[in-house]
């Protein structure tokens, strides 16, 4: 397993970091899915070849729940 970091931009708050984080923790390909609002860091594990699929589907998460809200590898 290999960890991600990624830079979440736009969150409006705290509780929507919390619910957002709960629903990436249902992408089976990913592990240990944390989403800091202060630092604005998402970070996941999984494995390389399944990292730009995991990327894809965190991705269509994010577009459904929270569309303002950017990802920016880091």
């Amino acid at each position: 397993m290999n960890t991600y970091k990624f830079k979440i931009k736009n969150l409006d708050c705290a509780n929507c970091a919390s619910i957002l984080e709960g629903s990436l923790q249902k992408i089976d390909i990913i592990e240990n899915v944390s989403i800091s609002f202060m630092t604005e860091r998402l970070t996941f594990e999984c494995t390389e070849e399944n990292k730009n699929q995991a990327v894809e589907l965190i991705r269509k998460v994010i577009k459904k729940e929270e569309p303002d809200v950017k990802l920016e590898e880091v």
